[in-house]
């Protein structure tokens, strides 16, 4: 447990003088030219380690699926480090499924396996997923697909307009 607070601790520290891409600027006036992505108590959240395409992916999906609870912030890693903070969290992956993604729902932060990124379907698909963990706050798959199946189709929807 130790060693799980240590390494959350280490990362929230590390945002805050480490590189990162904060979804909007504070006192601009305008939301949409910002980019911020505001859930209803006016939160946003900073995206580490993606690339500015992958970015770019990554708040236009989570605009348009709207959910009501947003991750304080996203993760892209490589592997080796996607499977370290798997293990420190202690993440446990049901026999027979793979893993991409995944929240630590108590610092609403999500990790992205960056070596297994496979462009905006996918992400948008995989962010549904990890969405429907925040919204439900359940660590159940089954809860999270419920949540993730509404977010989708809102998704899915929105490319049919575009």
């Amino acid at each position: 447990m130790r060693l799980a607070t240590g390494a959350l601790l280490l990362i929230l520290i590390s945002g805050e003088t480490g590189k990162a891409q904060t979804v909007g600027t504070p006192n601009l006036g305008n939301e949409e030219a910002s980019g911020t992505i505001a859930g209803g108590s006016g939160e946003v959240y900073t995206v580490y380690g993606a690339t500015p395409e992958q970015g770019a992916a990554l708040r236009e999906q989570i605009r348009v699926m709207h959910p009501t609870v947003l991750p304080a912030r996203v993760f892209f890693v490589p592997h080796w480090k996607y499977l370290d903070n798997a293990r420190i969290f202690q993440l446990h992956v049901p026999t027979g499924y793979a893993s991409v993604m995944f929240t630590h729902l108590p610092s609403r932060t999500v990790f992205v396996d960056n070596d297994r990124y496979l462009g905006k379907e996918w992400l948008g698909h995989w962010i549904a997923h990890e969405l429907g963990h925040l919204e439900s706050n359940s660590a159940k798959e089954e809860d999270a697909e419920r949540v993730a199946h509404k977010l989708r189709t809102a998704l899915k929807e929105s490319q049919k307009k575009s």
